[in-house]
């Protein structure tokens, strides 16, 4: 097929030999390419916009022939949501809590503990009425047991494939869209756990925790010197080992244990020798619990950046561990077999994913809880290569070790847990209690509405895919006009038709129509010729209009586009003729005037003229083709185009007038102006004989008038102040000079706006005024003081000369005259000299003054702090330490706002890089205050440009375990103060 623009030219070939009356329908339709061959389907690949038979390429390749029902819906199986025989359920991912869903799913699985939770007595008979619950109102678990209970009871028999733990998340105010730090969180729940079962009668509930997680341990110190044994025991629910430097899980139990010297300055005082004594400290295993949960410090604390780190290195475990060796009391059953493997995958400690491969203890098979997504292993056997293979690579990544039979390797597994060894698989079934049993029916009852409910939907779906796939086959054969009867529908709307993933809408072709309510003929491009018997379906079933027959080509559009060709391909020939008439002088009166600028580029506005309708066109389907431009970018160009001068528009004046410079128009022949008036038939007509405008000629003789005036008073000016202008011999206050005692003061803005107007008095206005109010007060008193005016202040007044200063008052208006009086003292101090301003100073207003500077210079951004760090009471300035780029007034709310590219927030981390001291051991200080507050702004804290904030640095203590009283303290994360973890 021809491209569009050929079919363009082809289109209006015509219009160069035919005159625009002479226009026939012949032509008209030629206009509008009815004469174009349809395509065929196979030979023309895509639609051909430039050919409005072309109906091939809009959409109906999917409807023609055959086609699976599955592709007349968009609703999944709702079979799929199912959940399988023989599987577990999944969890939802609400945002961020896959680390809640982990540890759900890991307790789930403890048989003992759901058991427990099941016995648990709940408020759900407030629920009950007569067999069975209110069927209009929905349960609410009132405490965490009774939402554990719920959620065990979904999590065994539940028809859906994964449950919402949303009930559970929000009962412990945890923020879904943050991630938290597993590890925390087992330990505050089990915490928070075991205070909620300790208020239940039932011993089988109430120490449940205890008897699953609970174990103790004793820290044991013996005095070299007397042997005396010290012991404080400690009860545990997960051992926490240390990995760095070990590559086995043995090894760790195994340095969690070791004994430890006491000596020199970390010496043990003894009660029994009454002294501080070498001594040795170990700690001691005395009991286990039936779940040994072992925590894998991976996520460390960096001193150097301030921030937690993760440990990506591979540490081996057994799926067999023997704790006999570690217990002090031997001869019990120690023999541990791995249930749970925790893993974040991950190479940070804020962000990743956590999932948790766990062993049903039922049937001894391995499942990966992934959220919602459950996999069962294959072989009865645990698998974690895959989940090693997801880490992000990095440059110093270790080669995995060989594990051998019955053996593991992880770099990403943080949590172990292993169940005391039994001689049997339980095969007791635990039963869920009949009230969480109806609840859980009544669930899966809503479940398997909702499947029928989608399941009608499809099939509603495939029934109205079935009717479209009919009526297409139907009308698309019939779609070509041929010879018969045509309409023009649009070819967006055609699209639409057989779009099938949106409903069909109303024909709409006003977008298509010109001025006189018919086709546009530059619209024909996005249109499409249809036979009239399909244009009767379309309009009786999806209604809509104007309908466009053969009535609706616009003769008249296609009589002026045949005049604006014409004039285009005349174009050339008179601008040659334009050019030589331009040549010839022209005599007497027959001329006309005609701007320069205008002769200039007339050739060019006229091209652009006759070319707007085209380039209407063009936006128009720039627009049906989805590339509407911008609401602002089209008013933008509109307001450009209003403010460039049309034709001849160049010689007018503001009054509409023949402008009086003749410099800027020349005179033009009536033969040239004729040819140029039939491009330009609205363009302003300004025969020779026209005068100028009258109001400019007499505005010019005042301008000139008012400019000798300037120069006449700006001469007389400077001839009275000649030091004043020249800026010679001034008064200074700091070395008053002995020949006056009294100087006079005016705002230094009116000396410097004097002088710009003697400099150049034709171009600025005169000053007729000394302003001396804005050194005053709203009382009338002065705002600066002798010493201000002598330094800072200097700047902003200057001194005159009594001599100057009556010339001043006889030269402007004076709204108020400020003195300054120089006057001897007293009999009692006849040498000391007194300096009196008149009006005196204002003390309240000054004040005020004082405090606005101030709270400007606190106002700043991009301002350059120093930092010196002290050391031994001295100041140290590093040369690698950076000026801080900072701002007074950022909040920490603020800093959330996006910035643009390039700017970033100020960081006093900056000062962490520089002297490699982290935030928590900085004490930063100015001026002997301390600076403290964290949510403090820079300004609010007195900190201004240019100023030196002192740091001292705190020595982090090396050695911990130094301490006297060794005891395990878990401070909770940050992240989870407000959360219901921490409510008892």
């Amino acid at each position: 097929m021809a491209p569009r623009l050929q079919l363009e030219k082809a289109a209006w070939r015509w219009a160069e030999t035919v005159r625009p009356e002479e226009v026939s329908q012949e032509h008209i339709e030629t206009a509008y390419r009815i004469w174009l061959e349809p395509c065929i389907r196979g030979v023309c690949r895509r639609n051909c916009k430039g050919n409005p038979n072309c109906l091939v390429g809009i959409g109906e390749h999917i409807w023609l022939g055959e086609i699976d029902e599955n592709s007349f819906h968009n609703i999944d199986d709702p079979n799929c949501e199912r959940r399988k025989k023989n599987s577990f359920v999944g969890l939802t991912n609400l945002g961020a809590t896959c680390y809640v869903n982990t540890f759900l799913q890991v307790w789930f699985l403890n048989l003992e503990l759901r058991q427990a939770l099941y016995l648990c007595p709940s408020t759900c008979s407030d629920y009950m009425m007569g067999d069975g619950i209110q069927e209009e109102k929905d349960y609410e678990p009132q405490t965490i047991c009774e939402h554990l209970q719920y959620l065990f009871a979904l999590l065994q028999n539940s028809n859906r494939r994964y449950i919402d733990p949303s009930g559970f998340v929000k009962a412990l105010g945890l923020d879904t869209g943050q991630q938290q730090d597993a590890q925390e969180f087992s330990k505050l729940f089990m915490s928070l756990l075991e205070d909620t079962l300790s208020k239940q009668k039932n011993p089988d509930v109430r120490n449940i925790v205890q008897q699953q997680f609970c174990g103790e341990y004793a820290y044991v110190t013996v005095c070299n010197q007397c042997g005396r044994e010290s012991k404080l025991l400690s009860k545990f629910y997960e051992l926490e080992l240390n990995i760095q430097g070990h590559k086995q899980l043995t090894d760790c139990i195994s340095e969690f244990l070791k004994e430890e010297k006491l000596e020199g300055d970390n010496r043990y005082f003894c009660e029994n020798c009454q002294s501080k004594q070498n001594a040795t400290r170990k700690i001691r295993l005395l009991s286990l619990p039936c779940t040994l949960n072992l925590q894998l410090m991976r996520f460390v604390f960096d001193r150097q950046t301030g921030h937690k780190k993760k440990l990506n290195t591979y540490i081996g475990f057994s799926e067999i561990l023997d704790m006999e060796p570690y217990v002090e009391h031997k001869g019990g059953s120690y023999v541990y077999e791995l249930s749970a493997v925790l893993i974040h995958r991950g190479v940070s400690a804020y962000s990743g994913h956590y999932i948790a491969h766990v062993k049903d203890p039922q049937s001894g098979e391995w499942y990966k809880f992934n959220d919602e997504d459950i996999e069962k292993m294959e072989g009865k056997k645990l698998q974690l290569g895959i989940e090693e293979d997801l880490a992000e690579p990095s440059k110093s990544q270790t080669r995995k070790p060989k594990c051998g039979k019955g053996t593991h390797c992880s770099r990403n597994a943080y949590m172990l847990v292993y169940r005391l060894q039994a001689q049997e698989r339980p095969n007791t079934t635990i039963q869920v209690p009949a009230f969480l049993q109806e609840l859980v029916d009544r669930d899966n009852s809503k479940f398997e509405e909702w499947c029928i409910e989608m399941a009608e939907m499809r099939k509603q779906s495939v029934d109205k895919g079935k009717a479209k796939h009919e009526e297409v086959k139907e009308l698309y054969q019939r779609l070509p006009a041929g010879a018969e009867p045509y309409e023009f529908v649009s070819l967006e709307w055609l699209q639409k038709w057989l779009d099938e993933s949106t409903p069909t809408k109303p024909i709409d072709n006003h977008a298509c129509l010109c001025s006189h309510d018919k086709l546009h003929p530059d619209k024909i491009s996005i249109m499409k010729r249809i036979s009239e018997y399909a244009a009767d379906i379309f309009y009786s079933r999806y209604g809509g209009g104007p309908r466009l027959t053969v009535k609706a080509l616009c003769k008249e559009c296609v009589v002026e586009r045949c005049r604006v060709l014409r004039l285009k391909n005349q174009l050339n020939e008179d601008y040659k003729t334009v050019n030589n008439l331009l040549k010839a002088t022209v005599k007497g009166s027959d001329g006309f005037w005609v701007g320069k600028s205008s002769l200039r580029s007339w050739r060019q506005l006229a091209l652009e003229q006759l070319d707007e309708q085209d380039g209407d066109a063009d936006q128009s389907s720039g627009k049906m083709n989805g590339n509407t431009l911008n609401k602002d970018e089209s008013k933008e160009e509109r307001k450009e185009e209003e403010e460039e001068l049309n034709f001849n528009e160049d010689i007018l004046c503001p009054h509409g007038e023949l402008c009086i410079s003749e410099n800027e128009r020349r005179l033009v022949s009536k033969e040239a102006w004729s040819k140029l008036q039939q491009y330009f038939p609205k363009a302003p007509e300004f025969p020779s004989y026209k005068e100028c405008c009258s109001q400019c000629k007499i505005l010019e003789r005042e301008g000139e008038e008012n400019e000798a005036l300037h120069k006449m008073i700006a001469n007389e000016q400077k001839t009275s102040l000649p030091n004043l202008f020249q800026d010679k011999n001034r008064p200074c206050l700091s070395n008053w000079p002995e020949d006056t005692d009294v100087l006079y003061i005016v705002s230094q803005f009116f000396v410097e706006e004097w002088r710009k107007f003697v400099r150049k008095p034709t171009r600025c206005s005169p000053v007729s005024s000394v302003g001396n109010s804005a050194l005053l007060c709203p009382h009338g008193g002065l705002m600066f003081t002798f010493a201000s005016m002598t330094k800072e202040d200097s700047k902003l007044i200057a001194l005159i000369w009594p001599s100057e200063w009556q010339m001043i008052q006889k030269l402007f208006v004076v709204d108020h005259v400020i003195k300054i009086m120089r006057t001897e003292g007293g009999d009692a101090n006849l040498s000391e000299t007194q300096y009196i301003s008149e009006p005196k100073l204002c003390p309240e207003c000054r004040e005020g003054l004082l405090c606005q500077q101030q709270r400007d210079l606190r106002e700043y951004t991009q301002a350059t702090i120093y930092v010196h760090k002290v050391v031994d009471n001295k100041k140290v300035m590093k040369d690698s330490a950076p000026e801080l780029n900072v701002s007074s007034s950022e909040t920490e709310e603020d800093k959330e706002e996006a910035k643009p590219d390039g700017e970033k927030d100020p960081d006093f981390n900056q000062i962490m890089h520089a002297f490699s001291v982290a935030p928590f051991d900085q004490n930063l200080s100015i001026d002997g205050k301390i600076l403290s507050d964290d949510c403090a702004t820079l300004g609010t804290l007195g900190v201004i440009p240019e100023s030196v904030i002192l740091l001292k640095a705190d020595e982090p203590i090396a050695d911990y375990a130094a301490m006297d009283d060794v005891m395990q303290v878990c401070m909770p994360e940050e992240g989870f103060k407000g959360t219901g973890l921490l409510g008892h």
